[in-house]
């Protein structure tokens, strides 16, 4: 049978428009994949996980937050629980569509978006967090450059050019630096219910977010498992074989294992 991608857009609570592709395979659960900071639901690893998804005969959801690829608004550097919220508007889609979602998966900054989500909403029983930002605080400077804060209290923004060109890239103003400053994930972890079964897999090459955020969610999430690849960068560049299947076998675990509680 051929597989279906359809194009669909759901509204978020600020009446922005979120544009999504739906991999349809013809099954009433549904994952749903969220992209990383300054990415889109076009990124190769969300394309790779929505068709090794597919490949599993899993239906699977890949969309962008507002403010990023096709989606409405502006972009914003903090705007983690807007991002959250416009997750919940496509979840909310979904079940209101009679669809079960097994898991939310995210990537990098979609880590920390999937886990806060799960900390907010509890109605959701699986969480893949991929390569998450562990200590928000951390990682600024590299972006921004030192006396981030010294300076964006002195002009208000900060302007961040593209390493490569040198042309203008996105503004971070105070408000949404001290948004993501004041999103604190062990706070938030501690929050995710004991039912809710999380996996964290992150690279142990990773330059962009140590493989020790990944080490921290796993002391203090309740029923967390973790998954080294070894050598895989952030993107899991060279291993994206090896992190789909991780990520298949995982919600295919989930799903057999909610199956057979319904059927017990």
């Amino acid at each position: 049978m051929a597989l279906v991608t359809q194009r669909v857009i759901i509204p978020n609570k600020r009446g922005e428009k979120l544009v999504g592709t739906l991999h349809e395979s013809g099954t009433t659960h549904i994952v749903i994949l969220c992209h990383g900071f300054r990415c889109s639901k076009d990124t190769n690893l969300i394309l790779n996980l929505a068709v090794a998804l597919e490949n599993a005969k899993i239906s699977s959801f890949r969309f962008d937050f507002s403010g990023n690829g096709e989606s409405e608004g502006s972009f914003q550097f903090g705007n983690y629980w807007d991002e959250v919220d416009d997750l919940h508007a496509v979840a909310q889609h979904f079940r209101e569509s009679n669809r079960v979602i097994s898991a939310i998966v995210g990537h990098s900054k979609g880590g920390d978006i999937v886990l806060l989500y799960a900390s907010k909403y509890h109605d959701v029983n699986a969480v893949i967090n991929l390569s998450g930002r562990y200590d928000l605080k951390a990682g600024i400077e590299e972006r921004l450059g030192k006396d981030y804060l010294e300076r964006i209290r002195n002009v208000g923004f900060i302007d961040v050019k593209k390493k490569r060109s040198g042309s203008f890239d996105f503004r971070v103003t105070e408000e949404s630096l001290m948004d993501r400053l004041g999103t604190n994930m062990h706070e938030a972890c501690l929050h995710i219910d004991k039912e809710c079964r999380v996996l964290t897999t992150h690279g142990s090459s990773d330059k962009i977010i140590p493989v020790q955020d990944a080490h921290e969610f796993a002391k203090i999430i309740p029923n967390h498992r973790l998954h080294i690849i070894e050598g895989a960068d952030h993107a899991f560049s060279n291993h994206q074989d090896e992190l789909s299947s991780v990520v298949v076998s995982f919600i295919e675990e989930i799903m057999h294992h909610n199956t057979n509680r319904v059927f017990n």
